[in-house]
């Protein structure tokens, strides 16, 4: 299959394009900048320029191939509202090319973060009229599963709070910084809030059964552990660093972490039972504990203080 990938020189897109070409699948891959163009020709992928935003980029590149996975996002968190659009509009131009030819649509999403200490699971959706739900406007998995309706085998990835592994910018090494400098590993609480949690590469294997054979309509946990309590995470970071591991008042954590401490607050655990037993997906790589104690954690987290 030839496979337009967006994202694919980030963390869980590059995974997800090594993994497409070793298992056989031509990948086109999406490169806004020239050093993005040599990653791909380096893996051997064919190159795509364009970016996320510029929707004729988004439509060549669809119309090219047999399936699309979008991996891409604007992590720019200073206005995710506008991030959130973003993906909206590359989702439904995607789609738009896609529809009515039954070729693959697979878009990355995120676990949902329901009532505290539920583990959510595939047949789980979020409340989009609930209270609050305007403060999450990330639309990705609803945008992409109504081209299920219009000839499209539509299918989303949702990730958990950690895609874990060598390379990893995203919470746990913002976690290791904030320890190093404050010198503690703190939790919140009590510390028996879950973080469900996948390697990269169990992540993007996940991604290509679903381009090969999930069935339209179809929601997928990338969920290796359903829930890593947060009071683990920080002591492995506590005990790598030689710092003191301590509990702060849940109320405190914003203080403490930053616009991290409501996310490192949450207990939402999430289960892959019924993606495994559909797909047979099964995670091989290291536990997101046994990942943190690596020595490369604690060179990247120091090379991106």
């Amino acid at each position: 299959m030839r496979v337009f990938v967006t994202g694919a020189t980030g963390f869980i897109g590059s995974a997800t394009v090594r993994e497409l070409i070793e298992a056989g699948h031509q990948v086109l891959g999406l490169a806004r900048l020239d050093t993005a163009e040599a990653m791909l020709a380096a893996v051997g992928a064919e190159v795509h320029r364009g970016a996320l935003d510029d929707l004729d980029s988004l439509r060549s590149g669809a119309a090219a191939a047999d399936g699309v996975i979008h991996t891409a996002f604007v992590h720019d968190f200073s206005d995710f509202a506008r991030a959130c659009e973003t993906d909206q509009r590359a989702i439904e131009t995607l789609g738009a090319v896609l529809a009515g030819s039954d070729r693959p649509l697979v878009v990355a999403s995120g676990t949902p973060a329901l009532l505290p200490g539920h583990l959510v699971t595939e047949e789980d959706t979020a409340d989009l009229n609930a209270p609050g739900a305007a403060r999450l406007p990330r639309r990705s998995e609803e945008t992409a599963l109504s081209f299920s309706s219009r000839g499209v085998r539509a299918s989303v990835v949702r990730l958990p709070r950690s895609v874990h592994g060598e390379g990893d910018h995203g919470f746990v090494p913002t976690l290791i910084n904030i320890a190093r400098t404050k010198g503690v590993s703190a939790y919140p609480g009590d510390g028996s809030q879950r973080w469900p949690a996948v390697h990269r590469k169990d992540a993007a294997h996940l991604f290509r059964l679903a381009l090969e054979s999930a069935p339209k309509g179809s929601r997928l946990h990338a969920v290796g552990d359903e829930g890593v309590p947060v009071r683990e995470i920080a002591g492995v970071i506590g005990r790598r660093l030689g710092v003191p591991v301590v509990a702060l008042p849940v109320e405190e954590a914003g203080s403490h972490f930053g616009f991290i401490g409501s996310i490192f607050s949450l207990d939402c655990p999430a289960s892959s039972t019924l993606t495994q037993q559909r797909l047979g997906w099964h995670p091989v790589q290291p536990g997101l504990l046994a990942d943190l104690d690596q020595e490369y954690y604690f060179k990247m987290a120091l090379q991106n203080a």
